[in-house]
């Protein structure tokens, strides 16, 4: 006998009239389904999630690939791998909405997150559940497309399973493929079992490019009604670095911090809110300042080690800043001189020992002063030549 004959059987068209005792329990609720009260208290990452394919910005060339295996109704098992915030979830949850209609999810679609048990026992019962039963009739209810003849189970975080529950979700990844589509979604794909790999279609997200960036947060601060400078604006997403989800989190923490307050302290929602500066941007993020990081690299290139260990230690504690913050941006602005190439290759293989120094739990203090005299050997480089 088959795998196929030994599925269970699901009957879709369940009467509407009907409620059952279990529903709503233990499951999230869309964005759909929230009255406009719920949805106006949203986190902007949710609150502006796309909703179809047609919204999702960036990553045109993986889109083109998917509509083409949607059309076809040949969609494979899918890998998404990226950094976070680049829209993996957001494209299979837009891809999911389409196959099966915004109706038909839950019946049809299983998504577990890292906030779910990864281990062996979710993959034996919950997993192989939902993928052991299929449909008596081929298609979803009120669908007349022929899409959604099978269902979809979307494993985001993937790669905090256990290798345990890696290894069993291979048999069940081929045994119900009939029935059963997967879309794993991992950060770092090395700790994915490579078996797992090759039974995948894989699509890489990286970093989001400024333009799409800037598509979506224009959106955002024309749908809020939010004053912010350009300077700001271009602020935001150059240190969100590809991150959609880090620029609609930090442009709401400045929107709110933002407001208004009265005289005892207390914001006034009412009152028009300030106008969103870079000061904003670069407090709410807790990265240092340009002009910070200037005055940092004027006075290790141009004072003794003593004057600039003084200059930087009383940079950061007047603004609070960490030696990683520092270094990342002093290094952009020191491979932003022209400079003999020996001095370079000293500053960035200095500045990368330090840094993972600091990583490593070295002490700030120490490690503040390693900078100074990397910064300083690169300019008696300079001056030998």
């Amino acid at each position: 006998m088959s795998d196929i004959d030994e599925m269970e059987i699901d009957h879709v068209g369940v009467p509407s009239d009907i409620a059952f005792s279990s529903e709503g329990k233990g499951k999230k609720m869309s964005k759909a389904n929230l009255p406009v009260s719920a949805q106006d208290t949203l986190p902007w990452v949710e609150k502006y999630r796309p909703d179809t394919l047609d919204d999702v910005t960036g990553h045109e060339d993986i889109l083109q690939t998917i509509n083409r295996f949607v059309e076809s109704n040949r969609l494979p098992h899918l890998l998404f791998y990226g950094p976070p915030g680049t829209g993996k979830t957001s494209t299979i949850l837009a891809l999911a909405r389409k196959i099966y209609g915004a109706q038909n999810l839950r019946q049809q679609v299983l998504e577990l997150n890292a906030s779910d048990d990864r281990g062996i026992e979710v993959v034996r019962e919950q997993i192989k559940t939902f993928a052991s039963t299929r449909q008596i009739f081929g298609g979803v209810a009120g669908k007349g497309d022929g899409l959604g003849s099978f269902k979809l189970i979307i494993l985001d975080e993937a790669d905090a399973m256990t290798s345990t529950a890696q290894n069993a979700l291979r048999r069940i990844m081929e045994k119900y493929t009939a029935n059963t589509r997967f879309c794993i979604i991992a950060n770092y794909t090395h700790k994915l079992n490579p078996a797992l790999l090759s039974r995948c279609t894989r699509f890489r997200f990286s970093p989001l490019p400024i333009t799409a960036l800037r598509k979506r947060v224009d959106h955002v601060i024309e749908a809020e009604g939010i004053k912010i400078t350009d300077s700001a604006r271009e602020s935001l997403l150059t240190l969100s670095r590809g991150d959609m989800r880090r620029s609609l989190n930090v442009l709401q923490a400045c929107f709110a911090s933002s407001t208004p307050l009265d005289a005892s302290g207390r914001p006034t929602p009412t009152q028009p809110h300030e106008e969103i500066t870079d000061e904003h941007i670069y407090d709410c993020i807790a990265a240092p300042h340009p002009s910070d990081i200037q005055q940092i690299m004027n006075t290790l290139l141009k004072q003794d080690v003593t004057t600039s260990l003084r200059t930087i230690h009383e940079i950061k504690t007047n603004k609070g800043l960490a030696l990683a913050d520092i270094l990342a941006s002093l290094s952009e602005e020191l491979c932003s001189l022209e400079v003999p190439k020996q001095t370079m290759v000293v500053w960035l293989e200095g500045l990368a020992e330090i840094e993972w120094r600091v990583g490593s739990g070295g002490s700030e203090g120490v490690q503040t002063g390693g900078m100074a005299g990397v910064v300083r050997n690169g300019v008696r480089v300079m001056k030998n030549k």
